[in-house]
């Protein structure tokens, strides 16, 4: 491991394989934000590293995780295999939840586009035993649409998903994956927004309303705790 300004290149068994991650610790954070990155993307994503750098300046820490191996990611196949992508992340929820520096920090998601699919699936698949442990889930752009029908149904933790208002395909998609989920969840359209966000302004919006949604149900909070568990 290499330490950088507080930051740490980790590596994360996974089967036969290892997946490369960005962990941020702040000072006793109030949760763990783990982030799933979207088709051709990776944890060195600027608009991901972006969101990140704004949780950490929240005291959230971050673990930007690469879930495809950079041969994989060529292959639309593996970009969009949701099993694959869910199967990893789940590596990495185990793997936060046994490191020692990490055990005991509630854990968030964060996904962007098939990334986000993939959070839903960890979050909904009972057969995983990570949704009554995950505090809070943002979708950014994301494609949730992809997502087994079954496992939408089942994710427990509140779910905040963020449009952009010129991003009309994906605004229908994830309405039909909003319409699935029995959840909490709410639907944030960033107007004058592409699915990227490039525009002046508009991912500082995203960073700001991911932060807000995480302290509004991180578990470390004892008061928050207690009317998330109560299903609030």
């Amino acid at each position: 491991m290499t330490h950088d300004f507080g930051k740490v290149e980790v590596e994360i068994p996974c089967g036969d394989l290892t997946l490369n991650g960005t962990l941020s610790l702040p000072t006793e954070p109030h949760g763990m934000i783990l982030f799933a990155h979207g088709s051709g993307s990776s944890r060195f994503s600027s608009r991901n590293q972006f969101v990140a750098n704004v949780l950490n300046k929240g005291n959230f820490a971050t673990l930007l995780l690469d879930l495809l191996h950079p041969n994989e990611d060529q292959t639309p196949a593996a970009r969009f295999d949701i099993d694959l992508l869910t199967n990893r992340l789940w590596h990495a929820f185990i793997w936060l939840k046994n490191y020692q520096p990490t055990r005991s920090i509630p854990i968030g998601l964060f996904g962007a586009s098939t990334g986000a699919a993939a959070t839903l699936q960890l979050a909904g698949n009972p057969e995983l035993q990570a949704r009554d442990e995950i505090f809070a889930i943002v979708s950014r752009g994301g494609r949730p649409d992809l997502a087994r029908a079954e496992y939408l149904k089942q994710v427990r933790a509140p779910c905040l998903f963020v449009v952009g208002q010129n991003d009309e395909d994906v605004i229908a998609l994830n309405k039909i994956a909003y319409s699935q989920m029995t959840c909490y969840r709410s639907l944030q359209i960033i107007r004058g927004a592409s699915n990227l966000f490039e525009e002046p302004g508009k991912l500082i919006l995203v960073a700001n309303l991911a932060l807000s949604w995480y302290q509004r149900y991180a578990i470390s909070n004892p008061e928050i705790s207690r009317s998330f568990q109560a299903g609030s």
